[in-house]
């Protein structure tokens, strides 16, 4: 593990200030600063740009985006113990960090931007997926940031970059591949972390492309929940949670009835989601 500025190192950190990880926090701390600076690098250079971290913890990725060069890093953090290590940071790069102590799923990220700005984070598992579909179905579209490169379990990772076909393919990966360019990274052995998770984690890099605004977010989510809350079924039959009339999504989908959620395009979800109010009358 190399050295990237002249802090102690992050086992170090941990031990000065009491940072066992704690599991009701989802933490697993990236002790290698090697890889976090691979995790900083992954959406290109950071010069010029604002990056928002969710989760830092003793610091150590917060550390790789600031040696990479990022203008501003922004980190929230709800563990109060993290508060001294932050601060060791903040005092070894003046006026370019800044802390804010709450609860990452109450913050509005969109008042936070600053010029170009980027969401990169090893997100606390225990609250990865409802992170991303809030920054997924921020409005207006595209948002405010310019990517986000986030790190989940495996699982996760694979549900959010499968195509129409995958095992995994499901709400999220139409979410995700409707209004991003989704694309796994790079895996993290279980081992790189303090203390290992059980799982293999997986970085992710989601770039915003254009989406048609008169598709409400919500209409979508309706669509692909009730289409994948019964994936075993023909999509004729778990449409019908809906109440409108089902030949009616059908034809705007362009099927026939007889396929599964997990074999239709995105469009098709897209097109049903904007028939979905005037079936409804």
């Amino acid at each position: 593990m190399s050295q990237i500025d002249s802090l102690p190192p992050l086992r170090e950190v941990i031990a000065t200030h009491g940072l066992q990880a704690k599991k009701v926090l989802g933490q697993n701390f990236l002790l290698d600063l090697n890889l976090t600076a691979r995790i900083a690098r992954v959406g290109g250079s950071l010069e010029g740009v604002t990056v928002i971290e969710v989760g830092p913890g003793p610091g150590g990725l917060t550390r790789a985006l600031l040696a990479g060069g990022a203008k501003k890093v922004i980190a929230i953090e709800r563990d109060d113990r993290a508060m001294p290590a932050l601060a060791e940071i903040a005092a070894a790069y003046p006026g370019r960090l800044e802390v804010i102590a709450a609860d990452a799923l109450e913050i509005g990220y969109a008042k936070l931007a600053d010029g170009p700005t980027r969401i990169i984070a090893n997100l606390p598992y225990n609250m990865a997926t409802p992170l991303l579909i809030g920054w997924l179905t921020a409005a207006p579209w595209p948002p405010f940031f310019e990517s986000l490169t986030l790190m989940f379990q495996r699982e996760v990772a694979e549900r959010i970059s499968a195509k129409p076909g995958e095992k995994p393919f499901g709400r999220l990966g139409v979410l995700a591949g409707w209004r991003t360019d989704a694309r796994i990274a790079f895996n993290v052995d279980r081992n790189a972390f303090t203390p290992p998770p059980n799982v293999t984690s997986t970085v992710v890099h989601l770039k915003p492309k254009p989406v048609d605004a008169s598709i409400p977010v919500g209409d979508v989510e309706a669509v692909t929940k009730a289409a994948f809350g019964q994936r075993r079924k023909m999509v004729r039959q778990s449409l019908k949670s809906l109440g409108v009339p089902v030949e009616g999504l059908l034809a705007a989908g362009g099927l026939k009835g007889d396929e599964r959620a997990e074999d239709l395009p995105v469009e098709a979800f897209l097109e049903m989601a904007k028939a979905l109010r005037g079936l409804r009358g």
